[in-house]
């Protein structure tokens, strides 16, 4: 399966692993490039002195290529590149930011850069600044997401009309079939989130894997987008969200009610009521925990099989 994303990364399937906060630790990346796709860090959740522990780990546990997520608004950014820098990450995936502000600096350290964008609007801007691909994720995905809630089956078309570079389809993809699907759209290659989450490797807290699990359709909802719109599952901490908007909120309010830590508390530490349980609305497509091997495994052959059942209609 070579293409212009197994030729980039020197994979050897066309699938990125998402480097997602409290989920996407060593263990998931190394695990994930050791199984033929692309395994990311999730530097989003992580001090630098963690990041560099979570590097060298990696390092230690695979030899193939893995890269470093980094959403851009990190407080601690030039320290952060300054570290993927000196322990020779090669591939550094960025997001929630201007991609011209590092992709220059790291390409003349020889590393590739890929931008996450969710408009058409970005991903031009993302090319404008020199990145070697775009990831184009449709407001299906979990965690963070654009605002106009354009979808993926609309997104992706859209974007491969705009652009020449490559591009990786996320949000709503954890099978092989929508794999394939996103591909005869146009992309090169598919980002995968929530399918990884419930994961054997996933560093995410078992009670929220089990959560994702059981998720199903209508259990995620896109809220909060006067902060920075997010996908949740709907629990306590959801419906006081909902209660607080019946009143009016002002900006300082939705922020008071959302304080410090509650990703990691939902996510990482498991309290299932009060914290912040991010996945994409295809969770209610999940309905088992393996370990990474074989969920990469299934998607290549349903991947497989798929195309040809499309190619005999």
């Amino acid at each position: 399966m070579t293409n212009r994303i197994t030729q980039l990364f020197n994979i050897k399937y066309p699938i990125i692993q998402a480097g997602m906060i409290w989920n996407s630790g060593w263990r998931l990346a190394s695990a994930a490039s050791n199984s033929g796709v692309l395994g990311l860090i999730g530097a989003g959740s992580m001090y630098p002195d963690v990041l560099r522990e979570h590097i060298q780990k990696c390092k230690k546990a695979t030899d193939k290529p893995f890269g470093v997520n980094v959403p851009m608004l990190y407080p601690n950014i030039e320290e952060i590149m300054n570290i993927i820098v000196e322990e020779e990450v090669k591939i550094v995936f960025t997001s929630a930011g201007n991609p011209k502000i590092w992709t220059s600096w790291l390409q003349e350290r020889g590393i590739k850069v890929v931008h996450v964008v969710s408009s058409v609007k970005f991903a031009l801007k993302a090319q404008e600044a020199g990145v070697d691909a775009v990831v184009a994720e449709g407001f299906e995905a979990g965690g963070h997401n654009g605002r106009d809630e354009t979808t993926t089956l609309t997104l992706i078309p859209m974007v491969k009309e705009q652009i020449q570079i490559p591009l990786i389809a996320a949000g709503g993809i954890a099978t092989g079939k929508a794999m394939l699907a996103t591909m005869i759209l146009g992309a090169d290659g598919v980002q995968v989130g929530s399918r990884f989450v419930a994961s054997v490797e996933s560093s995410a807290h078992d009670a929220f894997k089990k959560v994702v699990v059981d998720a199903k359709e209508g259990d995620t909802q896109l809220t909060l987008k006067e902060l920075a719109p997010v996908r949740l599952i709907k629990n306590k901490f959801y419906d006081d969200i909902q209660a607080l908007y019946s009143t009016g909120p002002t900006i300082e309010d939705l922020k008071t009610l959302l304080g410090r830590a509650r990703a990691k508390k939902g996510m990482f530490e498991g309290e299932l009521e009060e914290g912040e349980l991010e996945i994409g609305q295809i969770a209610g497509l999940i309905h088992d925990i393996k370990p990474v091997s074989n969920i990469v495994q299934a998607m290549v052959q349903e991947f497989e099989d798929a195309k040809k059942k499309v190619s005999s209609l």
